[in-house]
């Protein structure tokens, strides 16, 4: 997350936490993506759900292969649209939605994609690593705030606690206790 300008992952927090209070969560809760993108009046969809999507494109978009496609979104007569692969994780599906979810709250240009009509070759023709970092700051600050993070270490809950109360997986929960300097906080606190 080099790309990150100065102050945006402290308003990445703010933001998390307004956006909670809004929902009439707490830090403490989880926020769950379906709750959010109703809020945000946005679709979420799985490959089955597109409209006219053949079985031979919908095999294709749903085999097994753990470093596929996350998740996507665009906008259809106006009405933003997030497609997600459900072959992922639940963990991973909340963290790929809240993704997407976070590039439309930043009024992000989405990426322009090539798609070969075999899907043999799905390229992106644009990629903005600025706006990929915004996006997953904004979204793991949404799904982990520094602030709940600290009560649940302060209280002794593991990683994997912490991972199941926010409904993410224990990667994310790791890497969020050493970015947001909780992890070190907490140590320097008990000694």
């Amino acid at each position: 997350m080099k790309t990150l300008e100065r102050g945006f992952k402290a308003w990445a927090e703010r933001t998390s936490l307004a956006l909670r209070r809004e929902l009439g969560i707490t830090a403490d809760d989880s926020l769950c993506p379906y709750r959010l993108s109703e809020s945000l009046d946005v679709e979420i969809w799985t490959p089955s759900q597109v409209p006219g999507i053949t079985q031979e494109v919908l095999e294709q978009l749903l085999k097994n292969d753990p470093w596929g496609w996350s998740a996507t979104s665009f906008q259809v007569n106006g009405k933003c649209i997030v497609i997600y692969n459900p072959r992922h994780s639940s963990g991973r599906q909340t963290s790929d939605l809240m993704h997407e979810l976070s590039h439309l709250i930043l009024a992000h240009q989405p990426a322009t994609i090539i798609l070969s009509l075999q899907l043999e070759n799905v390229r992106l023709r644009s990629f903005d690593q600025k706006q990929e970092d915004e996006a997953n700051c904004l979204a793991w600050a949404l799904l982990l705030p520094r602030e709940g993070l600290f009560r649940a270490k302060r209280s002794r809950k593991s990683v994997e606690q912490i991972a199941e109360q926010y409904g993410v997986t224990s990667t994310l929960v790791k890497y969020r206790l050493n970015s947001t300097g909780v992890e070190r906080q907490i140590k320097f606190l008990r000694h």
